[in-house]
């Protein structure tokens, strides 16, 4: 398909090949977006507008003119509609649609693709006008640029997700300065200052709520529309859409760091990552269409030697029906419109795939790995129980809490909120975190230990083996090298766990479980669940050699976790997912798929996305060959005309894009 803008630029790789009709560069256009006021608003709709009308005007005038030739040559056949008259009719009417795709064949050729879509029409048409088949010509031409218009209006559709992404960035925002407010850009608000936000106003950064509660719209970010309420201290992120009272909100990232910003780098760069079938099907265009013109040449030229009554311009007819029905755009436009499809659709629905090879990937998978803090469990945990051996509970709360102070874990948040105001006035120095075990460090100038059972194994501190029959997560503590007491946590489950893990079940996907708590902690959630397998008492390099043994077992692994300590196994999986709204940005960096709202069913969404996406596909690969290979067979015998290889062109290209927007109206 070619742009019958004559403004349209055409892209090329790295190895001189025009990549057929630049749809990365079309999706990508929206994203080079700025920040305007309204008056530059309104200056961009109506450049788009025109830019709309100049790209429809050349197919409009062709149309007209190709209508009147056929209306003059089969019914009024007027006397001066002869010769040269008629001749120059039809090249005024090809010239519109007609000399954009010369330009872009000189161009490719210029660049080393000789064999691009763009060189055979222009061979084709113009054989057709050789011949005297000017209508023919002009037709295969015309609906070559119409279908180009429903390619454009594909790819607008396709983008929807990405474009309501980017249209919910507010161009200014509120920050109160000097004791006034004052309206500015986004990108001069820095960190530490404070933001106003409005009823029915977007939250243009991502900061900490400094009113008592508000509560926001998240839709945008998580394909949630159910309002979130947020309390004083917790936080809020670009894109929610404040729903009642004014708020003000204390930034803590700043405007090209914020969460929703990464979420558009992240669609963004999700186009330029193809998928295999999208590899294969360049390579095989490279292979493919040469072969087809070298064909094309045999079918005009050999008969001569076999057949006894050889007309040149019949044979020449021939090979041009065979070179416009070769021509492999369904296949080359459908099929990244199909994934960048699944792409938009995993984006309304609260996914993001950093690429289409993902949504192939996770046809793929059959065992599914998780996390259990924050991914199957909610993280959000409370003090159940504080039991004191050898000092008082309330000291041995003020020392855990403080030490605890310096950890971001959810375990240590939940400690230090049950102590509230006991850590005030407290010395706190040289805390160090000890991977997988906890925390060391002086408080009050005591030297104190806060973690799990194998912090106290490692510096050889007896304990009482009872506390290891306790089934809720417990946070041992030591003071002096000497057992001090335990405190115990209690997680609750997420309420669409369960649920997830049965519909993994029924799509034959093996589910298992990892955790650095402590075993009997891991199987009561597994069993509640009905997980398959489920490990404890791991540490980050334990996960990381589970992972491994079940990949040497061939097995296609998708890796579910939030923390920073999950990011190795997430990076070794075969499909990492983070969950993106509490997870660390270490491991949302390193995932190939983010989950934005946290729920475990979205793995299952996900999955079946990647399913659709890849039925599409192959339907428009199917439908594509199968219809190219039975035109081109009749065209080489001569029964199909130009009129059949512009549907075997075009038409099926049209079918194929209309199958692959359907994507985007589907329902998971």
């Amino acid at each position: 398909m070619i742009n019958t803008d004559p403004n349209h630029k055409h892209t090329y790789d790295k190895d001189g090949n025009m990549t057929c009709c630049s749809l990365e560069a079309k999706i990508n256009a929206k994203t080079e977006h700025t920040h305007s006021g309204n008056d530059d608003d309104e200056h961009d709709h109506s450049q788009a507008n025109e830019s709309v009308w100049k790209e429809y005007l050349p197919a409009i005038i062709s149309f007209i003119l190709l209508m009147s030739g056929l209306v003059f040559d089969n019914f009024i056949k007027p006397t001066f509609f002869q010769g040269y008259v008629r001749l120059i009719w039809y090249i005024v009417a090809y010239i519109p649609v007609g000399i954009p795709v010369m330009k872009d064949a000189i161009t490719s050729i210029s660049k080393g693709a000789f064999f691009s879509e763009f060189f055979l029409m222009s061979i084709a048409t113009l054989g057709a006008f050789f011949i005297g088949e000017y209508s023919e010509g002009v037709a295969v031409m015309l609906f070559y640029a119409v279908g180009e218009l429903f390619q454009t209006a594909a790819v607008n559709r396709a983008k929807r997700s990405i474009k309501a992404l980017l249209d919910i960035r507010p161009d200014t925002v509120n920050v109160s300065r000097n004791g006034a407010l004052k309206t500015v850009s986004p990108i001069e608000i820095q960190i530490g200052e404070t933001i106003q936000v409005k009823a029915g106003e977007k939250v243009a950064l991502d900061g900490e709520l400094i009113s008592e509660s508000a509560s926001f719209n998240t839709a945008a970010l998580t394909g949630e529309s159910k309002p979130d309420t947020k309390n004083k201290g917790e936080q809020v992120l670009a894109g929610m859409i404040n729903l009642n009272s004014v708020s003000d909100i204390k930034v803590t990232k700043l405007f090209k760091d914020s969460k929703l910003s990464k979420i558009l780098e992240m669609v963004q760069d999700a186009t330029a990552r193809k998928s295999p079938t999208q590899l294969f099907i360049s390579k095989f265009a490279k292979v493919y269409t040469p072969i087809v013109v070298f064909l094309a040449i045999g079918i005009c030229l050999l008969p001569y030697l076999f057949v006894s009554n050889y007309v040149f311009n019949d044979w020449l007819y021939k090979s041009l029906v065979f070179l416009v029905i070769s021509c492999p755009c369904a296949l080359v436009i459908s099929i990244p419109l199909g994934y960048f499809g699944g792409i938009g659709l995993a984006s309304r629905n609260g996914i993001l795939f950093k690429g289409s090879n993902y949504l192939d990937v996770m046809t793929k998978i059959d065992t599914v790995v998780m996390d259990k803090t924050g991914t199957l469990t909610k993280g959000v945990f409370k003090v159940q129980e504080i039991k004191a051996v050898s000092i008082d509970e309330n000291e041995l709360l003020k020392l855990t809490a403080s030490i605890e102070s310096k950890s971001t874990h959810p375990i240590a948040l939940a400690v230090v909120q049950h102590a509230g105001d006991l850590t005030k006035n407290v010395s706190i120095d040289n805390v160090e975190e000890i991977s997988g075990h906890g925390l060391k460090g002086k408080i009050d100038g005591k030297e104190v230990l806060a973690g799990n059972l194998k912090l106290l194994q490692k510096f050889n501190i007896d304990y009482d083996k009872e506390i290891e029959t306790i089934v809720e997560t417990i946070v041992v503590v030591a003071v002096n090298n000497k057992y001090a007491g335990y405190i115990t946590i209690a997680d609750e489950i997420k309420e669409d766990a369960l649920q997830a893990i049965k519909d993994m079940h029924s799509l034959n996907i093996k589910t298992v479980m990892l955790s650095g708590d402590k075993q009997t902690v891991v199987d009561k959630v597994a069993q509640l669940l009905g997980i398959d397998n489920a490990f404890g008492n791991l540490l980050p390099e334990n996960k990381v050699e589970k992972v491994q043994t079940l990949k040497n077992e061939n097995k296609v692994i998708a890796f579910v976790g939030d923390g920073v300590n999950d990011a190795p196994v997430v990076a070794l999986a075969d499909a990492g997912i983070a969950m993106g709204g509490l997870g660390s940005d270490a491991t949302i960096e390193t995932a190939d798929i983010v989950i934005q709202n946290d729920q475990p069913s979205k793995i299952v969404t996900a999955i079946k996305i990647g399913r659709i996406t890849k039925k599409i596909v192959w339907q428009n690969i199917i439908l594509a060959m199968s219809v190219k290979v039975i035109v081109l067979i009749v065209g080489a015998i001569g029964i199909a005309t130009l009129w059949e290889a512009v549907f075997a062109d075009v038409g099926v290209a049209l079918l194929a894009i209309l199958n692959a927007v359907r994507i985007q109206k589907m329902k998971v």
